[in-house]
């Protein structure tokens, strides 16, 4: 079987991860790397052992042998590059959001279909082994009927500046998180249509870093009764927690990400490589080992690979973070409203979701 060969955009702390994971899919090649900041991609190539290194990303998508790229980019640049790669016949895996508008996605989608490549959705909570797990019991009926997917992500904020700078992301922590606990949800529910979206959000501890929110409440009715209720925060210190709950009628589950994967840790100065991206591990953090692989990153390449080869059709597609992002654009206008927003739903025009909360 051939290797595919892979060219990733973006070398920040997502694009590492990208890097890390396909180490361990025998049928992926990473070939290539790119990124603007002078001396960066050389620099991540090297200590990689990843042959080819571009400051233009348009350089790597010169590259003949790469059918396949990841977007690791700020928000703002998903759709271009998106648009850009399905142009010259790449494949396109990008990372959560998909972008910041709907008519955005709607261009990322309709250039991949129209040059006949993939645009797949980097969910990477569809893969997380113990997220899997309970999907499976979901699946096999072990808990009767569920009629309810609670999931939350909270930590004390994310990783580079670009986030805080919601004309860059498009949102605060609902967008970027939220769209983690909200596509979980409804991948477990079978993706069933949305019959309502009621939301809460406010910006409690980081006012001085941004404009965005950083905790969020979102509950998402489905059509067959079914609820997802979607928490999270960029103000809860002390290390991450990555949770779901999965109700039915005849049983629940719950599945904690990190517990029973961690080392309760202490340290009054931080330790490692979260350090330099997050600052967040000083004081009681829960240190993980087997990061990506419990999280779901390998899984999820490996899986996208053989979308790739034609081996399998992709679990998360471009159509699929349209729809999360729908969701989450009718959260921040139930946010707004202070009241709950029914289907069927089309947004105000904005030039990105938070304006729906914000009224700009």
């Amino acid at each position: 079987m051939k290797t595919v060969k892979v060219g990733l955009i973006g070398t920040g702390f997502v694009g590492d991860i990208h890097a890390a994971a396909f180490k361990t899919v025998p049928d992926a090649e990473v070939i290539a790397v790119a990124s603007p900041t002078p001396g960066k991609a050389k620099a991540f190539a090297k200590e990689r052992g990843i042959p080819k290194a571009f400051q233009d990303y348009r350089d790597l998508l010169a590259v003949k042998e790469i059918e396949m790229v990841t977007l690791a980019l700020p928000n703002d640049l998903h759709a271009q590059a998106a648009v850009e790669a399905a142009a010259v016949g790449k494949h396109v895996i990008c990372e959560k959001p998909l972008c910041r508008s709907l008519e955005e996605a709607d261009r990322m989608i309709e250039a991949c279909r129209k040059a006949g490549v993939l645009l797949m959705y980097a969910e990477e909570l569809c893969f997380a082994p113990k997220y899997v797990r309970a999907k499976r019991l979901v699946d096999e009926g072990a808990l009767g009927e569920v009629f309810l997917v609670r999931q939350s992500e909270e930590h004390f904020g994310p990783h580079m500046p670009w986030f805080w700078d919601v004309d860059r992301s498009g949102g605060g922590v609902l967008l970027d998180m939220g769209c983690h606990s909200i596509e979980y949800a409804r991948w477990v529910f079978g993706k069933p249509k949305v019959k309502s979206v009621l939301a809460s959000l406010g910006t409690h501890v980081h006012r001085d870093k941004t404009r965005g929110e950083d905790h969020s409440l979102c509950v998402v009715e489905y059509e067959g009764g079914q609820v997802g209720l979607a928490e999270n925060s960029w103000a809860k210190p002390g290390g991450v927690d990555d949770r779901c709950e999965i109700y039915g009628s005849g049983g629940f589950t719950r599945a904690d990400l990190l517990r029973g994967s961690s080392l309760l840790t202490y340290s009054e100065g931080g330790y490692g490589y979260a350090v330099e991206k997050a600052g967040t591990t000083r004081g009681y953090t829960f240190t993980m080992f087997e990061e990506i692989w419990n999280y779901g990153f390998p899984q999820e390449m490996a899986h996208f690979v053989r979308c790739v080869r034609g081996e399998e059709e992709p679990i998360e597609t471009g159509e699929d973070g349209r729809e999360v992002l729908k969701i989450i654009c009718a959260a921040y206008e139930s946010a707004g409203a202070g009241s709950r927003v029914d289907w069927p739903y089309q947004p105000r025009e904005v030039r990105k979701p938070i304006d729906l909360w914000l009224g700009t």
